[in-house]
């Protein structure tokens, strides 16, 4: 007991110093930790790309533009929605909230129509006497973008060369480790195969809960169903948690423009087509890569937001499957 419990400490230590370290190089860590779930997800098109006879150096560039030519594409549909709707969002939500003052004055609660535009006056002044906090923060804000765009070459950086180089990388760090070089290689590619199974299967289950959902709300005649759609993609890929603030965003955008029967028959379509991706997409697609117990991905999504927030809860399941897959082979003995 007493040599476990010194074990446990020292794993203890090295774990706080290690996110302290984690924390100070954010700017540094996060673009990596992103660059390493993008090449997990396009490797394959590489892997496809050399096999068909292109250098490696050409099949990544093929790849890198691919890749940005598809956000690009989606980038733009999603604005020339949004600035075409959003105009007519802002003039069923103003009828929206002219039609519940009119209802808090004619229902059962009879309240005054000085009592609520004193409260919207109370609201424009809160606003108003934080022009200076916004002034601040639009100021940092400047300040956070160029670390951003600093982060975002890095990150991009980091994809090229692990899409380009990434064997002879693997290569140049297995030399560190000497004669235990062969079972850290064998753990580092059980990591690599969970890795990309999970972010490839994730990424398939994320675009088929955007593209069903954008579908219920444009045949709802919802405004900015395209950019909730994208919304909706993205949050399906923090477990458990994404879906609940996207959907409840969705779920707000249709109440205000086509009122509180239609808000309902998304929820309801929402939770069903959640449970058949939980039920059915989820263990068909994403397969053994993190065979967790809810329990299990609740407490990790836990952590990790704790620790870093939106990032470190998005990142939490997949870092937990790395590391249960990869211990195995690294306290394992060589194959038979």
């Amino acid at each position: 007991m007493a040599a476990w419990s010194a074990c446990l400490i020292l794993l203890g230590v090295v774990v706080h110093y290690f996110a302290q370290a984690v924390a100070t190089l954010r700017f540094v860590a996060l673009p990596v930790a992103i660059a390493l779930l993008l090449a997990a997800l396009l490797f394959p098109i590489t892997k496809r790309l050399r096999r068909a006879g292109l250098r490696p150096i050409w099949a990544t560039w093929a790849t890198m533009l691919l890749a940005f030519a598809i956000l690009v594409g989606t980038g733009w549909i999603v604005g020339a929605r949004a600035n075409a709707e959003f105009p007519r969002l802002v003039a069923q939500l103003r009828k929206s909230v002219e039609e519940v003052q009119e209802w808090l004055i004619t229902g059962p609660l009879h309240l005054q129509k000085a009592q609520i535009q004193q409260w919207v006056d109370q609201i424009t002044d809160l606003i108003t006497t934080q022009q200076a906090v916004i002034g601040n923060t639009v100021l940092t804000g400047a300040t956070v973008a160029v670390e951003v765009l600093a982060s975002l070459v890095l990150l991009l950086f980091v994809t090229f060369f692990l899409l380009k180089d990434g064997d002879r990388i693997w290569a140049w760090v297995l030399r560190a480790f000497g004669g235990v070089a062969p079972r850290v290689d064998r753990a580092g590619r059980a990591a690599w195969a969970t890795l990309s199974q999970y972010v490839q299967g994730t990424v398939a289950v994320a675009a088929v809960h955007g593209i069903i959902m954008g579908i219920v709300l444009a045949g709802m005649g919802v405004p900015l169903w395209a950019p909730l759609a994208v919304l909706i993609f993205f949050a399906s890929f923090i477990p458990i948690v994404g879906i609940f603030i996207a959907g409840g965003l969705a779920t707000l955008v249709t109440l205000g423009s086509q009122g509180p029967i239609l808000a309902l028959v998304f929820v309801g379509i929402l939770v069903v087509e959640q449970q058949l991706e939980n039920h059915v997409l989820q263990p068909l697609i994403v397969g053994r890569a993190v065979n967790f117990h809810p329990l299990a991905v609740i407490l990790v999504l836990a952590v990790g937001g704790v620790l870093a927030g939106i990032t470190g809860a998005a990142v939490a399941v997949p870092i937990a499957a790395v590391i249960y897959r990869a211990l195995p082979e690294l306290r394992g003995g060589p194959p038979a």
